[in-house]
């Protein structure tokens, strides 16, 4: 049976962020907020995420530029899983879950309920689901979280392949094109399709010598430059 919900906001690279079931979260420019949002578009105090026990409602308090969730400005919206806000120049990925992490560390569990979706017994991925609800990065902060051993499997719309980690560390990662980091970076960047997780697989090699941050610190210049 699953546990209670756990509601998180993913904002690479810094930590996921854990949203209370009842409360209020400010977002916005200014340090003093709960989750600051380093972009000259957001104004000091730009928006809100209100826990009221059976949902969460995402308003905009006033900004200058506007808060947009999927593309469409918003003045109040309840969020849905793999809902992606933006302010200003940054994007926000909210997600729930089942479990509550600061009871459990079970990865498998957490990221399972994230996607809403549980294998069958006979499946050997410990879990699967949809890179539109949960895309690579935040996928790859939950396992480096829970220090995962597995290979990772994306089928995206436009990035396949598979990228290995031990202890919840990058070590190998492959696409039809590349090997290594780059083929890290390009896995990241998978949009559309399906993925699956495998635990206790190990890679064939070791290529990658950096963390699921640099990485994502990599990955964000990049997008930054438009390469």
């Amino acid at each position: 049976m699953l546990g209670p919900r756990t509601a998180m906001l993913f904002l690479p690279p810094q930590p996921p962020v854990r949203l209370a079931e009842k409360g209020c979260m400010v977002l916005g420019r200014s340090r003093t907020c709960d989750l600051p949002v380093a972009s000259t578009d957001a104004s000091r105090r730009h928006a809100e995420i209100l826990g009221t026990g059976k949902n969460f409602v995402l308003r905009d308090l006033n900004s200058t530029n506007g808060t947009f969730v999927n593309g469409q400005r918003i003045d109040r919206h309840e969020l849905r899983p793999g809902d992606r806000i933006q302010i200003g120049a940054e994007l926000i990925t909210f997600c729930q879950i089942e479990a509550d992490l600061e009871v459990s560390s079970d990865i498998d569990e957490l990221a399972m309920t994230m996607i809403r979706e549980r294998p069958a017994p006979t499946e050997a991925k410990a879990f699967h689901g949809c890179l539109t609800e949960i895309p690579p990065y935040a996928l790859l902060q939950v396992l480096e979280l829970g220090r995962k051993t597995g290979v990772l499997e994306l089928d995206g719309e436009d990035s396949t392949g598979c990228l290995w980690l031990r202890d919840g560390s990058p070590i190998h990662a492959e696409t039809p094109e590349q090997v290594g980091f780059d083929a890290a970076l390009t896995l990241v960047r998978a949009t559309a399709g399906r993925f699956g997780f495998t635990p206790q697989s190990e890679s064939p090699e070791r290529t990658i010598e950096a963390s699921i941050t640099q990485l994502l610190l990599e990955s964000a210049r990049l997008l930054d430059e438009g390469l």
